[in-house]
């Protein structure tokens, strides 16, 4: 089968992001055996017409799409990210009377309502790289695709859920022609790279255990070096770690780092890092293979409110983990949750102290908490009454303290000026 794989994604809310989800499953498609085109419309002047060339030329029997953000996580004036992507779904039925199935993270949080919203055919909720061939050779033999695991159908009751793929080393890795609007001299441009899936932290508000399952599967260092350095021979130098917990579990951080170092000086890299259980040899392997920028999510600096969220950590072991970053020359960008269980305004001033005292060279300040359906943060909202029973969440709902938002943004602001909450703040 003829397969188009579209990224509608054209927001660049930090940075440019290269659609890693659909370049995975685009492999697994490849070697299934049929024939893949990707479109990344976040490089199209005309999304519209770049869709109509793209299916004239190629004339798909499937089109997948590919949904990585709902919303863009601000409380005080939300925006709904899928809104454009029916825009796109209408112009693919428009152009072809292909099936159109959705997938990517965004969608598999909320896999009826979007596909309900979005009015596609087809749903994979969960790993795409066994399910979307599963439902290919189905849909080539002309079989019914309904009760495939992980497989949703328009108006029919939900299939299984499928279990988190085992073989994760197993899985084919995407190509460089798969990155069709990548520039590798664009300094923008970080292409992403996953080692890891899976997170058994059970932090109360994060969706990843339910997306990715709590066991953590990780593929082999020598073979993620290994296509590190075949991108680097194609001209990428930039790469950015998307794992979730980059440093966990450290041994295996560690040995990744130690193979990296065969191509220092030709890459530079950013990740991801969980503040607990990084040791200084970690840091320092970081450091000498490359690793120039960290995201450091430590959401707060009142243990009370640290406890709450479920972290494993407390402020020490943060101030401790940044200053040895920021010794090893690395830069830090570090992240506050304000206004989420347990909250008070002294433990919100205590968090902005924390952040002040930690000067990372830059700071995202949220109010309020995005929340996520099947997480402990989204059955304690509904206990409290902040949440209707039932919400789908699909349009965005917030975890607040109650009396604490507006205070926060004053406070927010008086400390980093106006509009301050939810844009980053370069601090140095």
């Amino acid at each position: 089968m003829r397969v188009l794989l579209i990224s509608p994604n054209t927001e660049r809310l930090n940075m440019p992001v290269l659609p890693l989800g659909l370049a995975l499953v685009a492999a697994a498609v490849q070697r299934a055996g049929h024939e893949v085109r990707l479109l990344d419309l976040l490089a199209e002047d005309d999304p519209n017409a770049a869709i109509r060339r793209a299916v004239g030329r190629f004339a798909p029997d499937v089109i997948g799409l590919t949904i990585r953000n709902i919303d863009d996580q601000n409380m005080e004036s939300p925006r709904l990210l899928i809104e454009p992507v029916r825009e796109v779904v209408a112009a693919c039925r428009a152009a072809t009377g292909a099936p159109i199935v959705l997938g990517g993270a965004g969608f598999s949080m909320f896999p009826d309502a979007a596909l309900a919203y979005l009015g596609a055919d087809f749903g994979i909720c969960g790993e795409g790289e066994a399910a979307f061939p599963a439902l290919l050779e189905r849909l080539c033999r002309g079989k019914d695709p309904w009760g495939l695991p992980g497989v949703h159908v328009a108006g029919r009751s939900a299939s299984p859920p499928k279990d988190p793929i085992a073989g994760f080393d197993a899985l084919p890795l995407p190509d460089e022609d798969l990155w069709p609007a990548a520039d590798p001299e664009d300094p923008d441009i970080w292409v992403p790279v996953q080692t890891r899936r899976g997170c058994p932290l059970d932090c109360a508000y994060c969706s990843t255990p339910d997306l990715e399952g709590r066991l953590l599967r990780a593929r082999s260092p020598r073979a993620m070096v290994r296509h590190i350095a075949r991108a680097a021979e194609a001209g990428f130098r930039r790469f950015y770690f998307v794992d979730n917990t980059f440093n966990l579990p450290a041994t295996y951080a560690l040995e990744l780092c130690r193979r990296l170092k065969s191509l220092h000086g030709s890459i530079v890299w950013r990740a991801i890092l969980y503040p607990h259980c990084v040791p200084e040899e970690l840091v320092t392997a970081m450091a000498e293979s490359g690793c120039v920028e960290v995201s450091l999510g430590f959401e707060s600096g009142s243990p009370d409110v640290l406890q709450a969220m479920n972290k494993r950590y407390g402020p020490d072991e943060v101030r401790k983990i940044a200053d040895m970053l920021a010794d090893h020359g690395i830069r830090r960008i570090g992240f506050l949750l304000l206004g989420g269980p347990g909250e008070t305004r002294e433990s919100v001033l205590e968090s902005l102290d924390f952040a002040d005292a930690l000067d990372p060279e830059m700071l995202h300040v949220s109010v309020g908490v995005r929340i996520y359906p099947r997480t402990p943060l989204a059955e304690r909202a509904v206990a409290e009454g902040l949440l209707a029973p039932g919400d789908d969440l699909l349009r965005p709902r917030f975890y607040s303290r109650p009396g604490l938002e507006g205070w926060i943004r004053e406070e927010v602001a008086r400390r980093y000026g106006p509009d301050a909450a939810g844009r980053p703040i370069a601090r140095r």
